[in-house]
């Protein structure tokens, strides 16, 4: 894949996550900073209503990564960087959005909500990325 296949999926995958937010939850993704704390209570929104289902891999897979490109999208509006294809471990490539010296894994911190602890926050990580690149 390369780089302009890579940048088209990610704005159609974040574009995913806002019309599934809407037709599904009837919630509007603006692509503001003010948005990431929906993306929060989004993706436990999908475990209270679908339960198992929203845990299972394909479905975790693709939650994930969508929220995962929105965040991404609207970390790019406001503070540039490109998105990376990290194939350093083969069995488990995964996409980051780069920005000067560093790198973002947007939809693991989706999936540590969503599977591993409720209580992680992805607008608390975002909020930090920000601080990161506007320093």
């Amino acid at each position: 894949m390369n780089q302009q296949e890579l940048e088209t999926l990610m704005k159609d995958s974040a574009q995913d996550a806002v019309d599934t937010s809407k037709e599904i939850f009837n919630v509007t993704l603006d692509y503001s900073a003010d948005s990431i704390i929906l993306v929060d209570d989004l993706l436990l929104a999908f475990v209270a209503r679908y339960q198992d289902q929203a845990l299972e891999d394909e479905a975790v897979f693709t939650l994930c990564n969508i929220y995962g490109a929105y965040i991404g999208e609207v970390m790019r509006s406001l503070t540039g960087g490109q998105w990376r294809y990290d194939t350093s471990d083969e069995k488990a490539p995964f996409v980051a959005l780069a920005i000067g010296e560093f790198s973002y894994a947007f939809a693991g911190i989706c999936y540590e909500r969503l599977v591993n602890d409720s209580a992680i926050s992805v607008k608390a990580y975002f909020d930090q990325a920000i601080a990161n690149n506007t320093q």
